[in-house]
């Protein structure tokens, strides 16, 4: 039969045997809470076909209606087997009574945990179109949670956090010397926000460096405000017309490092605002557009004002990518300026809530934005559902592919900063599109400033010789501070020759201490890893020599006899599997000097049984050696090896991929260190076990719709994906728009 029953003490525990037993393609037929859990009714996704929920009617009246009773077995008939028959009839029979209780279940009953959180985004103020972005990618184990769970608003919370982009940090933005001109329409707060940033960057540089400039010489009284504010300040202003350039006040800017432009409001709808940015942008002076937008306005006109702003940008070959948010204190809701600017891909640099120079200003902090749109909840039936005003909203063709370029840019944000050189494997990625004689020049380039300063902790070393049916040997994967394997990888033939020195110079180099070695080290390499008291595991065939009990013997009959130690749930090759671990100390002859004098170093030997959860298979069996020191500690290190093996044949898959789209455009060191990355990317997605990994693998797979039965696989297919729709929309944002007035 392949109905199956899990009870767990929750969801998620209920939901990881589900996975562990039936994969990742199980069918939940039906789940209830009971006294000792949540109880789940599943089958296997290739029983679906051959499953038919009406049971055979027993041998009886051909006319009957009902099921009877089972007569009594004739004579000679198999007791057991009937036995068994009538066991199974029954759980057919018990199982089409939950399908049907569960379905009048579901129809009696809201959608459940998608529409809790898309209502409560319509409440607050979020857009329809953002919601249905973000909830494509809910995790399928939410469903099975209480109602009052929190976790789905933990999850909601850092999804809408991870698409706001915001300014990092203060210094930044005042120490980058330059003319920073603030743009909107009339009364979102320009010339109060300019008083504010001016007050900022003098409390951190002094007076000397800072020039105020307006252009509004159409408010009464414009001029004579800022002056106010320059005085205080003790800073220069001066006046410039809205039909001259900057350079007109070049002259007299000299030494003024950081000049800010207090511009005249103009109604989103006034032609004149593309006059307006382009007397801006028309000089010599590169000047940074920074958006005002009203948090109090309504979404329709926000929306209406960041298009037609960034229109008249674009149409002045200018950039407006950066906000800010001014009179929160006055907006009854936050939810929909952020809903904007997040399917807009602004940039949020400040947020301001009152008239204060500078106080009522902060830099804008993601969560603090989100947690603020969260609790200003209005039960309002319909708002937010309908698209903006017509006249400024999208076809429906292009509002899809706006919101999958807004998935694609949130999930390489987050990526960005979950995954450690994942910044580098997309410059590497960019390195795709010049001219094969640059290619090599560059990858040096970026390869000399790789990787970051203390972001590598280990290195997980490949053996040194050539993929099966490759011409390539498979790069060494770091490891981050948390065991997490980075973007980039290392290309061996870049590494020194011998094992002493490579081991030596990415701890020099990288600080390297933790290595997860193919094979037990060379002698050489073996003294220096003692004298550096590194970190280190072997993995060694069953047939290594060792000593145990002052006789020789090798591991694999060892280990048979060893005791058990430990179990463990880990991916192997993309599927659940349970390592059973054993373990000895042993002495192994390493150092030929110490071993000619008769000594033998103390190590610990383990055996790794990988199993099949369900039928207790064993699948693969592997070998290591750890020096003693590291005793239970070195478990963990273990697993990490293991899993490090499904990255070979992933690079493989990418790699052909790879060379069939580039048409030998491509250098072979670059595409190489492409393919592993998006598997050392994949492979660190597929084994993650917190929640914010399941929101990005549910995002990966959601973005380009792919689901096969080895999610390893399709985490690499959907990365793949997501890397050549970005290059896509680049090279479409960088095409010349020839043949058009």
């Amino acid at each position: 039969m392949s109905v199956r029953r899990f009870v767990g003490a929750n969801s998620r525990d209920v939901m990881r045997q589900v996975r562990e037993a039936l994969g990742d393609d199980a069918l939940i037929l039906a789940n209830r809470r009971t006294e000792d859990g949540v109880e789940i009714l599943a089958m296997a996704d290739e029983a679906v076909d051959h499953f038919d929920p009406t049971p055979e009617s027993p041998p009886v009246e051909p006319n009957a209606t009902e099921v009877a009773p089972p007569a009594t077995p004739p004579v000679g008939r198999d007791d057991p087997l009937h036995a068994m028959s009538e066991r199974l009839l029954k759980e057919m029979q018990d199982m089409r009574e939950l399908l049907a209780t569960e379905k009048s279940r579901v129809a009696a009953t809201p959608a459940g945990c998608r529409q809790r959180l898309l209502q409560v985004m319509r409440e607050v103020g979020f857009s329809h179109e953002l919601a249905d972005d973000i909830l494509t990618g809910l995790p399928e184990e939410y469903a099975l949670l209480d109602e009052t769970s929190e976790q789905p608003l933990v999850w909601l919370r850092r999804q809408l956090a991870d698409r706001l982009h915001v300014l990092d940090a203060e210094a930044p933005f005042f120490d980058q010397t330059g003319i920073v001109a603030l743009v909107g329409p009339t009364g979102v707060g320009k010339t109060t926000t300019t008083a504010k940033l001016a007050a900022r960057f003098v409390m951190r540089h002094g007076t000397r460096p800072v020039a105020l400039v307006t252009t509004d010489s159409f408010r009464i009284g414009a001029h004579e405000q800022l002056r106010i504010y320059a005085r205080l300040l003790d800073t220069p202003m001066y006046a410039l017309d809205a039909e001259q350039p900057i350079d007109d006040l070049l002259g007299r800017l000299q030494g003024k490092q950081w000049v800010i432009i207090d511009t005249v409001g103009m109604s989103q709808r006034d032609q004149r605002v593309i006059e307006q940015i382009a007397h801006l942008q028309g000089g010599r002076s590169r000047v940074r557009l920074v958006l005002l937008l009203n948090a109090a306005s309504q979404p329709e006109t926000l929306e209406e004002v960041v298009m037609r702003y960034r229109q008249a940008a674009r149409a002045a070959g200018a950039e407006l990518d950066d906000c800010i948010i001014t009179k929160q204190d006055e907006a009854g809701r936050l939810a929909p300026v952020l809903d904007i600017v997040m399917r807009h891909g602004l940039r949020i640099l400040f947020g301001s809530h009152g008239q204060r120079v500078p106080e009522d200003m902060a830099v804008a902090d993601a969560e603090g934005l989100v947690e603020q749109a969260l609790t200003t909840r209005t039960p309002m039936p319909g708002a937010a559902e309908s698209a903006p005003a017509s006249a400024v909203s999208l076809p429906s063709w292009s509002r899809d592919v706006l919101g999958q370029g807004r998935r694609l840019s949130a999930l390489m944000t987050a990526l960005r900063k979950r995954v450690v050189g994942f910044s580098a494997l997309e410059a590497l990625w960019d390195m795709a599109a010049l001219p094969m004689a640059l290619q090599d020049e560059r990858l040096s380039q970026l390869l000399e400033g790789y990787p970051p300063a203390d972001s590598i902790l280990g290195m997980a070393w490949s053996p040194r010789r050539n993929e099966r049916g490759c011409d390539w040997a498979m790069p060494d994967i770091g490891l981050d501070a948390d065991g997490a394997w980075v973007a980039l990888p290392w290309l061996q033939h870049r590494h020194p020759a011998g094992w002493r020195e490579r081991l030596a110079q990415v701890s020099h180099d990288a600080g390297v201490i933790v290595h997860l070695l193919p094979g037990l080290p060379a002698p050489a390499a073996w003294v220096w890893l003692e004298e550096q008291q590194m970190t280190w595991v072997s993995l060694v065939r069953s047939s290594q020599r060792v000593e145990y009990g002052a006789q020789r013997t090798t591991l694999g009959p060892l280990l048979e006899e060893a005791p058990h130690f430990s179990q463990v749930s880990v991916r192997f090759r993309g599927q659940v599997m349970q390592l059973h671990v054993a373990r000895e100390a042993v002495q192994a002859p390493v150092d030929p000097r110490r071993a000619s004098a008769g000594e033998r170093e103390d190590m610990l030997a383990w055996r790794g049984e990988i199993r099949d959860p369900e039928n207790a298979k064993v699948v693969a069996r592997r070998y290591w050696l750890t020096p003693v020191r590291l005793g239970d500690d070195a478990l963990s290190l273990l697993l990490t090896h293991l899993q490090s093996e499904g990255l070979a044949a992933l690079t493989r898959r990418a790699w052909q991929q790879l060379k069939e789209a580039d048409g030998g455009e491509l250098s072979p060191e670059i595409r190489l260190l492409m393919a592993s990355g998006l598997a050392a990317v994949a492979g660190h997605l597929d084994v993650a076990e917190d929640e914010a990994a399941a929101a990005l693998r549910a995002n990966v797979l959601g973005l380009a719709g792919n689901r096969r039965r080895r999610r390893d696989i399709a985490m690499l297919d959907g990365l793949a994906y997501a890397f050549m729709a970005r290059d896509a929309i680049r090279q479409f944002g960088s095409a010349g728009l020839e043949g058009m007035s």
